[in-house]
This record gives C-alpha cells, sequence and structure tokens, in this order.
C-alpha cells in the first residue's frame, strides 16, 4: 500500500483533522498542514497525543470509512440507486463486469479502511508504553484501537475476497493477501482482545470523558461486533454468547458536526448521487406494506427514476441521515436479537421456537427502541421451518438494519440470486458478489490477488 498513508494519519495528531473526503482523492488529501496539529513525537510518545488520536480514530472511521462502508456496499445490495452521470456513480450503479478496478468508490471503501488500520496499529503499538502507569486508561485506549482495526478489516472482507492484514505503511509492495476468512478471524480476535481489556480493567473516568464521550458506549459495541463478525465468520456459539451480552436498551452512535459532517447525508441529500429505492431495495415478496421502518428510514412521494437504468421507484432518505450532524448508530439493539435468530436456524440443532421468539421482538416492536427504530408489525404467520425462518430473518434485517453496511454480506450468506456479469436492471438483489481490487493497489503491491469474475 501506499508509502503515505503513514503521513497521512499523523495529521491526525492533536484533533480531528479528517473532515469529508470526495470519492476519489489520493490518499494524500489527508496529508493536511495544520499549524495546530501535534508533531509525530507529541501524538505518539505523550499522553494527550495518544488520547487525541484515539478521538481521531473514531472520526476517521465514522466520517471517512463509513461512508464507502453503507454508500458503495449499499448501492451493490441495491439499497440505494446512483443516480448521477459521474463515471464512477454509473460504474457501481450497472455493476456486474462493467464494474472496473479504477473505480473510486470501491477503491474508498479497501483503502480508507486501511488507514483506519494503520492508525490503529500506531495506537496499539504507543499505548502500552505511554500509559504504562495508568492501566484503566491504557485499556480503553486499547479496546478502542482494537475495536475500529476489527470494524476496518471486517468492512474490507464484507466487499472483497482477499485483502492483507496489515497497512503497510512503508509501501514496500510486500504485503500479502489473505482470505477473508483470516480476514474475519482477525476481526474476531481483535475483539477478544478488546473485551479481554475492558473486563480486566474497566476504562478510566479520563478515558470515557476524553476518547468515550457520552454516546458512545465501548463496551456495548465491542459486544456487538463480536456477535456481528463471529456470525459472519460462522462461529455460531460465540456470536449467541456475545449478542446476548449486549444491553439492548443503550444507545451507540457516531456523532457528526458541520465541521465533520454525516456522510451519508453528505452524499445522497447535499451532493445528490444516491437516492434511497422504495421498500429498501427489496423484492415485492420480502415488502411488507405496514412495516414502520418505512416511515423511519424513507419520506416523501415515490419518484420514478431513469438515470443510469430504470424505471426505479425511488424516495427521499430520513431516519438517521437527515442532516449534517445526525448521529449514525454504531450499530441496532436489533441487530443482536437478528443474530440470535439466525443462530438458532443455523445451529447442528435448530432451535425454532428461540429463533421465532426473536423474530417476533422485533417484528411486533412499537415502542422501546432506543433509536426509534419499531417495525410495528403482526407476528409472523408463515411456516415454521428452518429455511423459511431464515429468508424471514434475512427479511427483517434488510429493513431493520437498512444502510447498515449490511446488505450485501447478508445477501450473499442467506443465498439470494447471485448476480450474472450483465445483469440485468430490476432484475436483480445484488450487483456483484465481490468487487475488483483496486488498481492503484495492484500497481504498488504485486501481491494483490485476480480480480473476481463477479
Amino acid at each position: 500500500m501506499k508509502k503515505n498513508i503513514d503521513f497521512c494519519s499523523r495529521r491526525l495528531g492533536a484533533l480531528l483533522l479528517v473532515g469529508v473526503l470526495g470519492l476519489g482523492l489520493p490518499s494524500c488529501s489527508l496529508d493536511l498542514v495544520n499549524p495546530n496539529a501535534a508533531t509525530e513525537q507529541q501524538t505518539l510518545t505523550t499522553r494527550e497525543g495518544v488520547l487525541a488520536l484515539s478521538v481521531g480514530l473514531r472520526q476517521l472511521y465514522s466520517t471517512v470509512a463509513l461512508e464507502p462502508i453503507i454508500i458503495t456496499t449499499g448501492t451493490t445490495a441495491r439499497e440505494l440507486k446512483g443516480v448521477t452521470t459521474f463515471f464512477n456513480v454509473i460504474e457501481l450503479e450497472q455493476g456486474g463486469a462493467q464494474l472496473s478496478p479504477n473505480n473510486a468508490n470501491t477503491t474508498a471503501l479497501f483503502s480508507r479502511n486501511y488507514r483506519v488500520v494503520n492508525v490503529a496499529d500506531q495506537i496499539i503499538a504507543a499505548a502500552p508504553a505511554v500509559l504504562a502507569a495508568d492501566e484503566r486508561t491504557r485499556s480503553g485506549v486499547l479496546a478502542h484501537a482494537y475495536l475500529f482495526k476489527a470494524a476496518a478489516l471486517g468492512a474490507v472482507a464484507m466487499g472483497f475476497e482477499q485483502g492483507p492484514l496489515t497497512a503497510n505503511p512503508d509501501g514496500n509492495g510486500t504485503t500479502p493477501f489473505v482470505s477473508r476468512a483470516q480476514l474475519l478471524a482477525e476481526a474476531v480476535r481483535l475483539l477478544d482482545l478488546a473485551a479481554q481489556e475492558l473486563a480486566a480493567n474497566p476504562p478510566s473516568p479520563d478515558f470515557n470523558t476524553q476518547v468515550q464521550g457520552t454516546e458512545f458506549n465501548l463496551p456495548n459495541t465491542v459486544q456487538a461486533y463480536r456477535a456481528r463478525f463471529n456470525l459472519i465468520a460462522g462461529n455460531y456459539a460465540a456470536a449467541l454468547t456475545a449478542a446476548n451480552l449486549v444491553n439492548l436498551s443503550t444507545r451507540s452512535a457516531f456523532t457528526y458536526s458541520p465541521q465533520n459532517p454525516n456522510p451519508v447525508f453528505t452524499f445522497t441529500t447535499q451532493v445528490g448521487n444516491f437516492k434511497p429505492r422504495d421498500f429498501f431495495g427489496l423484492p415485492a415478496n420480502l415488502a411488507e406494506a405496514g412495516d414502520g421502518r418505512l416511515g423511519f428510514y424513507l419520506s416523501g412521494p415515490v419518484v420514478v427514476d431513469r438515470n443510469n437504468g430504470g424505471p426505479d421507484n425511488l424516495r427521499n432518505l430520513a431516519g438517521f441521515f437527515t442532516s449534517q450532524t445526525a448521529a449514525i448508530p454504531a450499530y441496532l439493539p436489533d441487530e443482536m436479537r437478528l443474530i440470535r435468530a439466525e443462530v438458532y436456524l443455523r445451529q447442528a440443532t435448530p432451535d425454532l421456537t428461540a429463533a421465532l421468539a426473536d423474530i417476533n421482538a422485533v417484528r411486533t416492536q412499537s415502542s422501546g427502541d432506543p433509536f426509534g427504530v419499531h417495525a410495528n408489525l403482526p407476528a409472523y404467520s408463515g411456516p415454521v421451518t428452518v429455511p423459511a425462518l431464515l429468508t424471514e430473518v434475512y427479511k427483517q434485517r434488510s429493513s431493520e438494519l437498512y444502510l447498515s453496511g449490511l446488505r450485501l454480506e447478508d445477501s450473499r450468506r442467506f443465498g439470494r440470486p447471485t448476480p450474472t456479469p450483465t445483469p440485468t436492471p430490476g432484475l436483480l438483489e445484488r450487483t456483484r458478489n465481490f468487487y475488483p481490487y483496486p488498481q492503484q493497489e495492484r500497481v504498488n503491491n504485486p501481491s494483490t490477488p485476480n480480480d473476481p469474475t463477479i
């Protein structure tokens, strides 16, 4: 990977130097001259610098990496439609063999997450010595860095068949690629380390005030992501254990400001490159007109759009994407119920009764969700079989977790219809299985594998 990734991350320094990046900008766009930024020595060898870089790490993930996690994969999985005539938007909307290795959106999904990995690695290397005398602050800083490194590697695994385990900031072209199974295993390992740190030494009030803040809940988010990535990796017992450790009445969210705005709002509403599909982009047999989440996530009348193929029924975006400062959940509590339901169905001896109970807890919820996401539907009335209930879990995940960055992974895992190299608009649920590797990565790293066919 490119050498300047290291310089870029160092400029995060004392506070928050990330901002919103336009798609396709080279990674040196983070390498900004800021007279108020901490020097490398201050950032990595002082308590104040390590704490500030920890804050910057979460902002880097939430404002820079999260945008392609949600928008790029959401377009491929038909949650969104690319409606403008920028070449990268047209390519992403078409998918299939038309999606080139030079596409700025898919490149961003890869490169931005490795920027997160690089900053996290710097914190993980520096914190033990810098915070040696304060084990509770050290545990918080390390757990926080493990969490975001895991989230970034997991995001790469959800978009690509292979990826490096490290960012290779020196750019020597020797970084090996490993399978997505190994990326997921590393994400799980890091999250286990985070959970162990928090259990051994609960974070200090200083960490909670300066880094965690009031809107983000580190212990719950660690367990939620343990549940998420163990499920994707097929570690069902571990996923169930972690999901049961999450407090479902507690919020954990990424927060934004006019200086560091909500990235999904920026690219869907302000810039207008993408618009949400009606009924969450689901096929007719998975859409329910009375679903309360339609009114939560979508607004305005249906507009028939014929740009970049179609016609497609589009809406305006609501939910967590209504303004520059709207918070985005780090996870939604009902994801844990749906993880449990899926585990009960996929485990060696399925428990249909337990799965149905969690499905109905999501379907019938009319109040009490910490983020206000309520389906308010009647209880499930279909066949009580493993295949039918798995389809219902997919349907509920697609509605409850709309634009959370999980639909593409879910579509593959639940065996939804596979795309072809030349997808037919309107007759598909995803336009790619995995993305081609960025061309700039291939130029810089001869270990880059061949691109997947589709």
